[in-house]
């Protein structure tokens, strides 16, 4: 059975027979730990001479944006990261200065260190890194059970809990109003959506926001964990126009919001056609397909090749065998193709993609409480373990 958060998410299903083990996660940061993995060629690029500066970010208790967004601020230093890392983790990744000539050594705080690792005469991207390595500890699990699982499943390759928000799973809900341009209902969702796995305080808060007279009353409550709330709720009382409101949000969290859109109908999208029996595994002839260095291009009956499913944007074709699916999809959510391009905010508009279908994990190895593994970039560890343990309440047990 799948628990209703993981329908809230577009995810209607599991790909794997085995038996759930139970267990819960993420009890404290320590016990889930992610480094990122470079190319080799990557590697090889860093030296002691170039233009621009690379830096190793490890951090606990802080999200990526938001512990880039505060070396920002206090330090100047304007760092692009080639991939997001949840707060609640002990995490290591690789972070790279977007100007010339500025550099720091390292800079240590109480949730992150800065590391400089060296120069590269062209700015790191999100294709330098081909993975992550996790060690996770699941608690009170059966590992007998867990034993029986292999990484040889085909998982199929859902964006997470983190891609939405687990206790209130509410980035795609604004996003699909900013697609809309209904730019006041995505405020009013920002502000005032509440959900049950969310703390009583925060829904108690959002329910007074309901009400925009109380705006200027409610606005000293809210508590600075809802720094975003905190932002547009300043914005609103100060000219109560929802646009400009929205666009005082830093950028990656505008366009993380019309992602996390995207990545929704992604879900459904792999969920409807699993539950239809469409091939996932083994590309056919006109699929789109990753090679083994990550390019996309038609299925040449290469087993190297990775069935690539479309990722809705403006540039979307419909000459795909899963249109029948992301069309109902997009029926279903009253949203064309054509509204990924927001003319009030183009900055955050979408112009599609592909992702991959299948989850790509290696070295699966258990320790007891703790297991191992790499997936490829991209794919969430949350998904893998949501198969092994198929928990009942994700957010109780720690997803």
């Amino acid at each position: 059975m799948v628990p209703n958060l993981d329908k809230l998410i577009g995810i209607s299903t599991y790909c794997t027979k085995t038996e759930g083990t139970g267990g819960k996660i993420k009890s404290t940061p320590e016990q889930f730990f992610v480094s990122e993995i470079l190319r080799k060629s990557t590697h090889n690029k860093i030296s002691s001479s170039g233009s621009y500066t690379v830096y190793k970010l490890k951090k606990q208790g802080i999200d990526t944006n938001h512990a880039l967004s505060d070396i920002f601020t206090k330090y100047g230093l304007r760092l692009k990261a080639l991939g997001l890392k949840d707060a609640n983790a002990t995490t290591e990744q690789y972070v790279c200065d977007m100007t010339t000539g500025r550099s720091t050594d390292t800079l240590v705080t109480n949730r992150y260190t800065l590391e400089k690792i060296g120069l590269v005469q062209k700015p790191l991207t999100k294709k330098d890194m081909i993975g992550n390595h996790f060690k996770i500890k699941i608690e009170d699990a059966n590992f007998s059970k867990v034993s029986q699982f292999t990484y040889h499943e085909k998982i199929l390759n859902f964006f997470g809990y983190q891609r939405f928000g687990s206790k209130r799973p509410v980035s795609h809900l604004i996003g699909k109003a900013i697609l809309q341009k209904n730019f006041d209902h995505a405020v009013e969702t920002l502000l005032s959506f509440t959900s049950e796995y969310d703390l009583p305080h925060n829904n108690k808060i959002r329910e007074m926001l309901k009400d925009k007279s109380n705006y200027s009353k409610v606005f000293d409550q809210v508590p600075t964990q809802m720094d975003i709330e905190r932002i547009v709720l300043d914005q609103m009382i100060s000219h109560g126009d929802p646009l400009k409101a929205l666009r005082a949000i830093p950028i990656q969290l505008r366009r993380f919001f019309v992602q996390a859109f995207q990545s929704f109908v992604y879900n459904q999208t792999i969920s409807k056609a699993y539950e239809f029996g469409e091939d996932l595994i083994q590309p056919q002839q006109g699929d789109v397909c990753f090679d083994e260095d990550d390019n996309l291009g038609r299925y040449q009956n290469d087993p190297k090749q990775r069935l690539a499913i479309p990722l809705v944007g403006y540039s979307y074709s419909k000459k795909n065998r899963f249109d029948s699916f992301i069309s109902e999809i997009l029926v279903e959510q009253q949203i064309t193709p054509k509204e990924f391009f927001v003319k009030e905010m183009q900055e955050a508009s979408e112009e599609g993609g592909f992702r991959q279908a299948i989850m790509s994990c290696q070295d699966f190895t258990i320790n007891e409480p703790y297991v191992d593994f790499t997936l490829s970039r991209g794919s969430y560890a949350t998904i893998l373990l949501r198969e092994i343990i198929k928990p009942s309440d994700p957010v109780a047990a720690g997803f």
